[in-house]
């Protein structure tokens, strides 16, 4: 009889593209095993997860407001009807294990699971644990995670060491040449690859904006990838400009090409984005987020910066700092070199198949 595994979580791109890593790697053990995703409701995960070939349940859950707000009591209401939701979920579908990838989606499943005395793991990608993580950290089996320390949020005899999945596509092997001609570029110009994460970044954004002269008149090419959000808006600010030397891309698919085009890359500091930059081995400028929980991006990136493995500079002076400082990096080779191998030293391998064999072991 075949296995059964419940993954859940989501929210953003960083949680659910390992999350389905997770799910590619059990199924590359046993093509038997049988997956159901539960995300949230209107969330990526209810788009991406059916398009790499995997059920999904939604359920009406949200996260809560990290300041006294009426808005909570909506979602403990939410978080209920969710649990009750999970448990008949569970009690449906009989699972033999239940995986967590962090992000308030996978709280109601596993503490459903945690009820009925189901096996469950959870993968936190940070190295700051999520509030969703550590409150179920208490109950689960195992935790995944990414960076030493985190027995500082978990119990050690819990903790394994994994690193985070990432997508597997990013490692093909592409030519930088051949790279650039997907992407229309017809030199073999030093390129810039910007990322705000899977819905963009606006102070990122912003940044590149105020100083696209300065990069249009610089020997470089640049990929930009502005968020569906911010897309509009941009390219209606840009009708005018010549644009031989940038590609502003919503959403960039083919992420492999676009690692293998880049000679630096500009991004938020999220765990996932970190660990694959590190696999393919990209000198990086690290621009944290300061608008998520306890402010786990600028710790992801410190962890980098203090080993010479990555350039940080803050989202408050990115406005004034951020281009420049790119731009005077793309020309030290020397530096780039240096990131480059920094990073690729704290790279981890096939974390995927090894968390899916945690998740079979239990």
């Amino acid at each position: 009889m075949s296995k059964k595994i419940i993954i859940s979580g989501g929210g953003t791109g960083g949680h659910i593209f390992p999350a389905i890593s997770i799910a590619n790697a059990l199924k590359k053990i046993d093509s038997s095993i049988e997956i159901l995703f539960v995300g949230a409701i209107g969330r990526i995960e209810m788009d991406k997860v059916p398009k790499a070939g995997y059920k999904i349940i939604g359920l009406s859950i949200e996260g809560f407001e990290r300041k006294l707000s009426l808005k909570n009591v909506i979602v403990i209401f939410k978080f209920i009807k969710s649990f009750f939701k999970s448990l008949k979920i569970i009690k449906s579908y009989k699972p033999d294990a239940v995986v967590g990838v962090g992000g308030y989606a996978s709280s109601a499943i596993l503490y459903a699971a945690n009820f009925k005395k189901i096996p469950t793991l959870i993968q936190e990608q940070n190295s700051y644990a999520g509030l969703t993580n550590k409150l179920l950290a208490q109950k689960v089996h195992k935790i995944c995670v990414a960076y030493d320390g985190m027995e500082k949020f978990f119990s050690e005899d819990k903790i394994i060491l994994t690193g985070n999945p990432v997508r597997s596509d990013i490692l093909n092997k592409i030519d930088k040449s051949e790279a650039l001609k997907y992407f229309g570029f017809t030199n073999s110009h030093k390129t810039i690859l910007v990322i705000g994460g899977s819905l963009g970044a606006r102070t990122i954004n912003q940044s590149v904006l105020k100083k696209i002269n300065k990069i249009k008149e610089s020997n470089i090419n640049l990929i930009w990838q502005v968020g569906k959000y911010y897309y509009n808006d941009i390219s209606e600010k840009l009708k005018n400009t010549n644009l031989d030397n940038i590609l502003v891309k919503d959403f960039v698919i083919r992420m492999d090409y676009a690692f293998a085009s880049a000679d630096l890359v500009i991004s938020r500091a999220g765990a996932g984005t970190i660990s694959e930059l590190c696999l393919v081995k990209k000198a990086v400028i690290l621009v944290p987020s300061p608008n998520v929980a306890e402010d786990h991006q600028t710790k992801n990136a410190m962890n980098l910066v203090k080993n010479n493995a990555a350039i940080l500079v803050n989202d408050s002076e990115a406005k004034e700092l951020l281009v420049d400082k790119a731009l005077e990096l793309i020309n030290n080779e020397d530096k780039i070199k240096e990131l480059s191998e920094n990073i690729a030293s704290m790279a981890f391998h096939n974390s995927a198949d090894i968390i899916a064999k945690e998740v079979l072991s239990l």
